[in-house]
């Protein structure tokens, strides 16, 4: 098994906590360690960062502002987490990456895909996921789905037109980028999505 930083993208309520489990349950079960991540986060002061651009406040966020917040969080995800881990022999799964920050904020938040993608190849320009399980949901479900949970924060406040874009994006990303971002229907039930993972994961990570 040779891929081994994998990325899990998709809007709000697309299960993609749930889906890292099956995941790293899988890999344990090829007898590879893995580490299970997240953005923004990861580290210390990426945490930090993600209560700044999660909470609700006064007067909102520049765009410009929300996107330059989470390539500082990945700068850090990157040097001390991500790049270490994966040098030490391990598996790296992480709740998002860039293909985010160019779904939301680029095609979400309107700033266009090659500002993002400008960030990117600046930061890590070698360094991008060896695969991306996309989990796409209608917007409706997913945000139907996420409205169980507790007070909602700045991004799950959104109207469903963002997300539409947002989903839009990841869209995009998946025609650009086939041989690395599988689709994976996630509004079906939780069987039938971690089958499709399984058979992601065999098709694409197996020797």
């Amino acid at each position: 098994m040779q891929k081994r930083f994998l990325t899990v993208e998709g809007i709000e309520g697309a299960g993609k906590s749930t889906a890292i489990e099956s995941i790293c349950t899988w890999i344990r079960a090829n007898n590879a360690e893995v580490l299970a991540t997240r953005e923004p986060g990861g580290t210390p002061l990426g945490e930090e960062l993600r209560t700044v651009l999660l909470e609700q406040r006064e007067g909102g966020m520049s765009a410009e502002a929300e996107l330059l917040l989470m390539f500082a969080a990945r700068a850090q995800h990157l040097e001390r987490v991500i790049e270490p881990t994966l040098a030490a022999g391990q598996w790296v799964v992480c709740d998002r990456f860039t293909d985010a920050s160019i779904a939301y904020q680029g095609a979400g938040r309107g700033l266009g895909v090659k500002r993002v993608e400008a960030l990117a190849h600046w930061l890590h320009p070698a360094r991008w996921p060896d695969l991306t399980l996309w989990l796409d949901v209608p917007v409706k479900i997913g945000l139907e789905r996420a409205a169980g949970r507790s007070a909602p924060d700045r991004f799950e406040s959104e109207k469903a037109r963002f997300f539409e874009r947002v989903r839009a994006g990841y869209a995009g990303l998946a025609q650009k980028n086939p041989e690395r971002i599988v689709r994976i229907d996630a509004s079906a039930d939780l069987a039938t999505v971690n089958a499709a993972i399984t058979t992601a994961l065999s098709e694409h990570c197996s020797e």
